[in-house]
């Protein structure tokens, strides 16, 4: 339950990226420096902490130790997953794509075969390949169900072009954070605690943002003082805090697959506190009808999956050699 809290106050934070970004848009901010500007902001506080606490070099080592694991994953779970966000924000609403990337509850559900857990055989331990989680697979899909329902009236008016701009870039990102988050936890193992993990996941993507931002110096000149101003809002509250307090909660389950979906599925929170924020901030409407209905589904999807991740699990069925990780 402490772990679920935690991905909530996470989804608060997160929640401040899909305001800020559609505001940077509205406000004719480019969305290559929304993004790249994000992660610049980010290291300076993640390496002075990181300083003070004098756990630097660890995470160094750490890279040049895997330099393609820490740079390929990170490419996938930051670059992945931030650079289509804020390109699909130049082209869709806030609400739209908070919603669209409810299906990272689901995409976190499908990747379990990708990776393995450990389990108790006649032999002793052995690791196996997860197995997708029914039960788990179906309370995403509902808590997924709920939020398309709370957008149904306004989607209702979207375009093929619109879809196509806004909606398949936040796919690929919906399955690109938690790809690289998981894949990253691997890489660290217990050799580094989550903020170092954080960091180090940052520097590797640093090339990809310089890249990206000489880009778009050179397509649209420096960015305007608002789009900087809101960018460190979203790098502390975002990049930071909301970052940091998912991969402790997700860390913590990471051996406990339908814990680590219930964990990963409180990001459905963050379509409430988008609508919240977009009412406040953009002076946009609140849900009505059929809306409210999707929103009882989401509360109730996530009672679901909450109960569900603290059942104990049942004997482990015994598993032959073939299926052990070699």
């Amino acid at each position: 339950m402490k772990e679920i809290l935690i991905g909530i106050l996470a989804s608060m934070f997160f929640a401040v990226t899909f305001i800020l970004n559609r505001s940077m848009e509205l406000s004719g901010g480019s969305w290559m420096w929304s993004s790249s500007l994000r992660f610049f902001f980010m290291l300076p506080p993640l390496f002075l902490i990181l300083l003070l606490r004098r756990r630097t070099m660890p995470v160094i080592k750490a890279i040049a130790k895997q330099p393609i694991q820490w740079f390929g994953w990170s490419f996938v779970g930051f670059v992945l997953f931030y650079a289509p966000l804020t390109f699909a924000a130049a082209y869709g609403p806030g609400w739209l794509i908070a919603s669209t990337w409810q299906l990272t509850i689901v995409a976190g559900v499908l990747l379990g075969p990708l990776f393995y857990e450990t389990i108790q055989t006649k032999n002793g331990l052995a690791e196996v390949r997860q197995q997708v989680s029914i039960k788990a697979l179906f309370f995403s899909f509902l808590i997924f169900i709920g939020v398309v329902l709370i957008q149904w009236q306004e989607a209702q008016e979207l375009t093929i072009q619109l879809l196509l701009a806004s909606v398949l870039p936040v796919v690929i990102a919906a399955f690109a954070y938690p790809l690289g988050n998981r894949k990253m936890m691997e890489v660290c193992n217990e050799d580094l605690d989550t903020l170092q993990r954080v960091f180090g996941m940052t520097l590797a993507s640093l090339p990809s943002w310089l890249t990206l931002s000489g880009i778009a110096f050179f397509k649209e000149g420096a960015p305007a003082s608002d789009q900087i101003l809101q960018s460190f809002i979203v790098a502390i509250c975002s990049g930071v805090i909301a970052t940091t307090l998912f991969f402790i909660a997700t860390n913590r389950v990471r051996q406990q697959k339908e814990r680590l979906a219930a964990v990963e599925a409180t990001q459905s929170t963050q379509v409430l506190f988008v609508i919240l924020g977009e009412f406040f901030l953009l002076s946009s409407p609140l849900p009505t009808g059929i809306s409210l209905l999707g929103l009882a589904i989401v509360i109730v999807g996530m009672i679901l999956h909450s109960f569900n991740s603290k059942k104990k699990p049942a004997n482990q069925p015994q598993v032959s050699t073939q299926e052990l990780k070699i």
